[in-house]
C-alpha cells in the first residue's frame, strides 16, 4: 500500500495534541483551528497517521496554511514524501475552494525546504508571529 489522504475529524484533535506535545510545542486550542473537518487534512501511510495540517480561508483570495504537525515516532525514509504530498493536498485544497493564493509562516528550517520545494517562495524575513486573545 502507500500513502493516502483524508479530511481531519474531531477526534483527532487528541492525537494532534500528542503530537504537539511530543515535538515540544503548544498545541493550539481546538477553537483556533478549523472546524467541521474543512480545513484539516491527515496523511497516512498504511492506515497509520503521519502528518497533518490545516487550510484557513478568508473573504479574499487567500488561504493560510498552518499548524502542519507529524509523529515525532514517525522515522521512515519517506517521512519527507508524506509532508509533500500533505502540503500539496493543502494548496489542493484552496484552489478547489477559489483561493488564488496561499500564504504560510513558517520557522522550522525543514518545513521551510519543504514548502519551497512545493513552489512557495519567501515573502518576509526576520519577522515574529503574534497572537491576542480577544
Amino acid at each position: 500500500m502507500g500513502f493516502s489522504i483524508r479530511f481531519l475529524t474531531d477526534s483527532d484533535y487528541e492525537l494532534l495534541c500528542q503530537w504537539w506535545k511530543d515535538w515540544k510545542w503548544d498545541a493550539p486550542p481546538r477553537d483556533f483551528l478549523p472546524q467541521n473537518g474543512l480545513g484539516g487534512i491527515m496523511v497516512e501511510k498504511d492506515g497509520v497517521p503521519v502528518v497533518a495540517g490545516f487550510v484557513y480561508f478568508t473573504n479574499s483570495a487567500v488561504a493560510w496554511s498552518e499548524f502542519i504537525i507529524s509523529d515525532f515516532q514517525y522515522r521512515e525514509k519517506d517521512r519527507k514524501q508524506a509532508k509533500q504530498i500533505l502540503i500539496f493536498e493543502l494548496c489542493e485544497l484552496a484552489r478547489s475552494k477559489g483561493s488564488k493564493y496561499i500564504y504560510t509562516v513558517v520557522k522550522n528550517q525543514f518545513l521551510k525546504k519543504d514548502y519551497e520545494e512545493a513552489g512557495f517562495t519567501n515573502g518576509s524575513k526576520k519577522v515574529d508571529e503574534m497572537v491576542m486573545f480577544l
